[in-house]
C-alpha cells in the first residue's frame, strides 16, 4: 500500500477517534450541566411527589427562602397597609429595590418587590413590619415550617443571604411552594410579569418560555447554585418543580415538568356529587396517574352496622388505594 492512501487511511482513523472520545465527552458535560444537587416534582392538589432525586438531602437554597417570607405576610397582614421604611432595611447587601430609610411603601407593595425582583431590602423591611426583628420572624418561618412538614428545613434569615444552619430540601421547599400556590394572593403576584406601579419586572424566565407556568422564585448565591422553584399548569394538573445547585436551571426545570406532564394525567377517582353504595361524602378526590397506573385503583367502603336511619349521620368510610397504598379516605354519610 502507497504512502498517500496510508495517511489518508490513518487521518481517517485518528479522526474517527477524537470524535469518538471528545463527542462523548461533549456529550457527558452537556448531560452534566442539566443535572442538579437536588430536585423534585409534586403535584399540588394531592402532594403527590412525582420525581425526586437528591430530594431529602439539606442544601441552601437562597432565595427561594422568600416563598415562606411571603407565605407569613400574606397568613399575617393587611397588604393595603403602608410601611415606613426602616433603616435597618435599607442598602441590605444583595437583590434589591434600593428601598431608602423613610419612604413610605404598602404591603402589597413590598411583596411584589420581594417576589419579582428579590429584593433583600424588601424582605427585610416585611421581617421587621410583622415580628419587630429578622430573628423573631425566622422563629415564625420555622414554626410555620414544622406545621407543613418541612422537617429538614430550618430559617435563620427572611431572605436567603448565606447564613449558617439556613437550609431546606427540594422535598421540603416543594411542599412549602405547594400550599402557597394554593393562596390566590400569593399565585397572583408570582405569576405577574410586570408590576406597573413600580416599573418592576419579575426575574423568572419561565413565565415567558414554559407553557403554563405560573410562579415561583429564582435563587441565586456562590454558596447555594442556581436554585428555582416553578409552578405551571396544563390540563387541570398543576405541579411544583424544584431544582437546587442547578447550574442550568431553567433547562432542567423545563425537562422535568415536560417530563411530568407526559407521564402523569389527573384522574377524578371520586365525584362527591355521586353516591357510593347509597351514602354520600363530602370531598371529591383527584390524583394524578401514569396510564400502567389507572388499572391499579380501588375503593373499599366500611359501613356502619346497623346503619343509622337520620340523613346526615355518619354511616362510615371510603378508602382508596393505588395497588396496596392507601392515598384517600374520608367518612360516609345518611343521604
Amino acid at each position: 500500500m502507497n504512502k498517500p492512501i496510508l495517511r489518508v487511511l490513518f487521518a481517517g482513523f485518528f479522526a474517527f477517534l477524537f470524535a469518538l472520545c471528545f463527542g462523548t465527552v461533549g456529550k457527558a458535560e452537556a448531560e452534566a450541566a442539566t443535572e442538579s444537587g437536588a430536585e423534585c416534582v409534586i403535584e399540588v392538589s394531592s402532594r403527590r411527589f412525582l420525581h425526586e432525586k437528591n430530594a431529602c438531602d439539606c442544601l441552601p437554597m437562597a432565595s427561594t427562602t422568600k416563598i415562606m417570607t411571603a407565605i407569613l405576610i400574606l397568613d399575617d397582614c393587611n397588604l393595603a397597609e403602608e410601611i415606613e421604611i426602616p433603616k435597618a432595611a435599607e442598602g441590605v447587601e444583595g437583590s434589591s429595590v434600593y428601598l431608602k430609610a423613610g419612604d413610605r411603601y404598602t404591603v402589597e407593595d413590598l411583596l411584589y418587590g420581594l417576589m419579582l425582583r428579590s429584593g433583600n431590602d424588601c424582605a427585610t423591611a416585611l421581617a421587621l413590619f410583622h415580628s419587630g426583628s429578622v430573628e423573631a420572624f425566622a422563629r415564625k418561618m420555622n414554626e410555620k415550617a414544622a406545621l407543613l412538614g418541612a422537617e429538614d428545613t430550618f430559617f435563620v434569615n427572611p431572605h436567603g443571604l448565606p447564613a449558617k444552619g439556613h437550609h431546606t430540601t427540594a422535598r421540603d421547599l416543594a411542599m412549602i411552594a405547594a400550599y402557597a400556590m394554593e393562596n390566590p394572593t400569593f399565585e397572583k403576584i408570582v405569576s405577574t410579569k410586570y408590576y406597573a406601579r413600580h416599573n418592576w419586572k419579575n426575574k423568572n424566565k419561565m413565565l415567558w418560555n414554559f407553557e403554563g407556568a405560573c410562579g415561583v422564585k429564582t435563587g441565586f448565591t456562590v454558596n447555594a447554585g442556581r436554585c428555582l422553584v416553578t409552578s405551571a399548569e396544563r390540563d387541570g394538573m398543576k405541579l411544583v418543580s424544584v431544582v437546587l445547585n442547578s447550574p442550568q436551571m431553567y433547562e432542567r426545570t423545563a425537562e422535568l415538568l415536560d417530563g411530568a406532564f407526559g407521564t402523569y394525567r389527573m384522574e377524578t377517582l371520586f365525584d362527591c356529587s355521586k353516591p357510593i353504595e347509597g351514602l354520600v361524602a363530602r370531598r371529591s378526590f383527584c390524583y394524578p396517574l401514569t396510564d400502567d397506573e389507572r388499572g391499579s385503583v380501588s375503593v373499599r367502603v366500611d359501613k356502619c352496622d346497623p346503619l343509622p336511619e337520620a340523613k346526615g349521620e355518619f354511616a362510615g368510610t371510603m378508602q382508596i388505594y393505588l395497588k396496596n397504598s392507601l392515598i384517600f379516605s374520608q367518612n360516609l354519610y345518611i343521604m
